[in-house]
């Protein structure tokens, strides 16, 4: 009988955190997602394809959307890649794609200031 208390015990303990930290998870993955929305809405369907495909594929963003990203901001750009690259089938390679998210942002920066 005691066993079972304990194990009974444990399954309630286990259950109250994790229904505890279940809540703020939901919430980060509510606020990234509205995030997402309001950025993806900002730039025209293209551009966004086009820096998808670059970091994620072998694509090519051109001038005119690295400056579309550049007025979108580095919080929405950095925000959108660690959004998407943290999804199961991205985030074995989540390094790779963070480094191409940072080299496409100073890449569209010097596009934008030389113009």
């Amino acid at each position: 009988m005691t066993k079972l208390s304990i194990k009974i015990a444990m399954a309630l303990a286990i259950v109250s955190v994790v229904c505890a930290f279940v809540p703020a998870f939901a919430i980060e993955e509510v606020e990234a997602k509205k995030f997402w929305d309001e950025c993806l809405t900002k730039m025209s369907p293209k551009c966004t394809l086009d820096i998808v495909e670059e970091i994620f594929w072998n694509g090519t963003v051109s001038d005119a959307c690295c400056r579309e990203l550049c007025l979108e901001g580095k919080v929405c750009h950095d925000t959108l890649i660690k959004y998407m690259a943290d999804r199961p089938s991205f985030i074995a390679r989540e390094p790779e794609y963070l480094a191409k998210k940072d080299a496409l942002w100073t890449r569209c920066m010097s596009i934008k200031i030389t113009v």
